[in-house]
């Protein structure tokens, strides 16, 4: 036994970002013989059992749950574990503990684009800093997201290693499907993925290119309370309400029939960590929208349409030039499907387990 707990407490029941990293990451730590602290089953793998109660699932009182056994539960089992390192795939670990940690930092979002008295804006403020400055060392999901550890807490690079994230080939993968015709757009609609501008840019696509009025621009992801309603609205003003439609959220399974049947992903965000529907869209074959910011340009590399996701000009001009563009569409499809060979989950896995090894 190597004394290698992994906290899990994260884990929820629809797949997220955090999520799909966790448990695609945990096969290839095996042959550490990890701990695994879990809210679910993992089989083949020794696990003890959390409360279920501290997920995203149960909005704001799990994430102060989580907190609060972090800080309390977690030492304490621990040292009845036999641990001599705690990882935690998100920057969580007991504070003022002797415990010796490995976390993940996956974006700095909340500091990027603050809410006010929002508490995951406090969160990323008061909390994670601490968890870093006393962890041994810092995995990031991107050299963007490494830098920015850098930027906003002050933290040695020395002590960062970036890793970037993958997707599942057996999952993502291209399918015999017509191509409907939708733009998509994955995501929470939350103001820095920049759906609005997305919004604008469909409605100057349609007045350049008004022949392609049957095209309609499709958001999915869970929806927002405050940031949806004010979408709809602002499809409604700029005259295309009845060519946007709003689904729900979409489950992991059906989510590769979704990509493969775009026109395009439209993923103009102001601030990635790393992009996964990046990865996911590519390797269905879809070409890809994306920003010329943040993480997004080491995913997607020459094998999408790179724009400065603050100009809705830019944006019109990159859906027009895949929705008119034989050759174009051709073009970033190959690029994709090829460069995201260069992503695996076992190279994360290794990566990962190559960290570890060197404070076991």
């Amino acid at each position: 036994m190597t004394g290698l707990v992994v906290n899990l407490a994260f884990l929820n029941r629809q797949p997220t970002g955090l999520m799909t990293y966790g448990m695609n990451l945990i096969p290839h730590l095996h042959d550490l013989h990890p701990t695994l602290l879990t809210p679910q089953p993992f089989p083949g793998e020794t696990t003890h059992p959390i409360p279920t109660t501290m997920t995203a699932d149960h909005g704001s009182k799990g994430h102060a749950r989580r907190l609060l056994w972090t800080q309390m539960s977690l030492p304490p089992l621990c040292h009845k574990l036999d641990a001599s390192l705690l990882f935690s795939p998100i920057p969580e670990a007991p504070l003022g503990s002797r415990l010796r940690s490995v976390v993940t930092v996956h974006d700095v979002i909340p500091l990027r684009f603050p809410k006010r008295l929002s508490p995951l804006t406090l969160y990323s403020r008061y909390y994670v800093p601490q968890v870093l400055r006393q962890a041994d060392h810092i995995l990031a999901n991107s050299e963007a997201t490494a830098q920015d550890v850098v930027d906003f807490f002050d933290i040695p690079a020395a002590a960062i290693t970036p890793i970037p994230l993958a997707y599942d080939a057996d999952h993502f993968r291209v399918l015999d499907l017509p191509k409907r015709n939708y733009f998509l757009v994955l995501g929470r609609p939350d103001p820095h993925k920049n759906i609005h501008r997305v919004i604008e840019a469909f409605a100057q696509l349609l007045h350049q290119w008004p022949k392609q009025s049957e095209v309609e621009l499709w958001l999915a992801g869970t929806p927002d309370p405050t940031f949806t309603p004010q979408l709809i609205t602002h499809a409604e003003d700029v005259g295309i309400a009845d060519q946007v439609k709003v689904l729900d959220y979409v489950s992991y399974e059906a989510l590769p029939t979704l990509l493969n049947q775009a026109i395009a992903l439209v993923f103009p965000s102001l601030w990635e960590g790393f992009g996964l529907p990046v990865l996911e869209a590519m390797a269905c074959g879809t070409p890809v929208i994306t920003s010329n910011l943040s993480s997004l340009p080491e995913v997607a590399g020459d094998a999408a349409l790179l724009v400065d996701p603050y100009d809705v000009g830019a944006i019109a001009l990159a859906m027009g030039t895949i929705l008119t563009d034989d050759t174009a569409r051709h073009d970033l499809r190959t690029a994709g499907l090829e460069r995201v060979k260069q992503f695996s989950w076992e190279k994360t896995g290794q990566r990962t387990v190559d960290v570890l090894k060197q404070y076991l």
